[in-house]
């Protein structure tokens, strides 16, 4: 059976200026994620399925005009979206039971961090927590020796793929992330690991 590859891109709160209204500068401990895009595919990048989960918040209901415009997600849609526990409940029954060979990727470790500290705060796991992350940015880099030009839109431009859909869209950028599963070493994927639990 080929290793499956689920591909997760999260979307958060956000304003201007990467400055909260109170003035406090945005991260991981004051953003909220409002959308988990998801790609599950075989290492060769084969899409086999994909689902946008939508968060509503909770400390900031409200989206900023600026966030609506990136994410391209309406304050409509978020203040019909379910709770953070509630979606990651019909994450994890999409997921369902996979094997020991399975593995979630981003690009990079935004995500992971994002969720993880997202997951204390609201004190929900998804399953996906306990298996291994491969940060894709990092084997990406270590694969073609690229170091400055890293950004998702980068890497696809090396490879003269065209992003499709709109940036910031979790989904979207998911669906594109997974093009390049089949421009890297996975040789090297174990030094671009963290494995579930560290």
């Amino acid at each position: 059976m080929t290793p499956k590859v689920l591909i997760v891109d999260v979307e958060s709160t956000c304003w201007e200026g990467s400055m909260l209204p109170d003035g406090r500068g945005q991260g991981v401990e004051n953003m909220e994620i409002i959308e988990l895009g998801c790609v599950m595919c075989d290492r060769s990048g084969q899409l086999l399925d994909s689902a946008s989960f939508l968060v509503k918040p909770i400390d900031h209901p409200s989206l900023s005009d600026f966030c609506q415009s990136l994410t391209g997600i309406s304050q409509q849609t978020i203040s019909e979206a379910t709770p953070f526990k509630d979606t990651i409940q019909r994450l994890n029954d999409w997921i369902g039971v996979q094997n020991s060979s399975f593995i979630w990727a981003s690009w990079g470790n935004y995500d992971r961090l994002h969720l993880e500290a997202d997951s204390s705060k609201r004190n929900a796991t998804p399953e996906l927590l306990r298996y291994d992350h491969l940060n894709l940015r990092k084997l990406w880099r270590l694969t073609t020796k690229q170091r400055k030009k890293n950004s998702l839109r980068d890497a696809l431009n090396y490879h003269a793929f065209s992003f499709e859909g709109h940036q910031h869209s979790g989904l979207d950028d998911a669906k594109n992330t997974a093009k390049l599963l089949s421009c890297v070493d996975w040789t090297r994927a174990d030094e671009a690991l963290t494995r579930a639990g560290e």
